[in-house]
């Protein structure tokens, strides 16, 4: 997942194009999802070579800096089977995930009131943030700016759907 790729008019990368890319550093079976920078791709190397390349490739073809937070379709699935937010009724379209990019510091994590944000909620566990935003994420606090803010990590946030069908595409 591509941090700020085609949001807001700015780093505008056609999705061609970006699948040109990562076939030309060395990816396979490349595919993307919608504009906003979700691209599925196999890789021989180490997710942090792989991370650490995409960025200087990305870099070097389009001219900007670009964040890349990587999962695999494992921890894809994981991520998906363990969402504690999705009991309760709540809407699938209220639920969103902010992918960190490392592990922020556990006191980071606990300086936080969750009540403070309602009612919107999360939760953080490990390299994710699981979202419920009932009044649409365009009207919480809670996004990347906040998280990166707050967690010192990397973040880019991803729709439930979105994440699902990431899931889809990568099995």
């Amino acid at each position: 997942m591509l941090r700020g790729i085609n949001v807001g008019g700015r780093a505008k990368v056609s999705m061609a194009a970006l699948r040109a890319a990562f076939t030309d550093m060395g990816h396979s079976d490349v595919q993307t999802y919608i504009q906003s920078g979700n691209v599925i791709f196999r890789s021989d190397v180490s997710a942090t070579k792989t991370q650490a390349a995409v960025e200087r490739g990305l870099e070097d073809r389009f001219g900007h800096g670009t964040k890349v937070v990587l999962r695999t379709s494992g921890r894809l699935a994981a991520i998906a089977a363990n969402n504690p937010l999705t009991a309760g009724g709540r809407a699938p379209a209220k639920l969103h995930v902010t992918f960190l990019a490392s592990t922020p510091a556990l006191s980071r994590v606990a300086d936080v009131d969750t009540r403070t944000f309602l009612p919107d909620e999360f939760r953080v566990t490990g390299r994710e943030v699981y979202l419920h935003c009932p009044n649409g994420y365009g009207h919480t606090k809670l996004h990347n700016a906040f998280f990166e803010r707050t967690l010192g990590v990397v973040a880019t946030t991803r729709t439930w759907n979105t994440v699902t069908t990431l899931l889809s595409m990568a099995s």
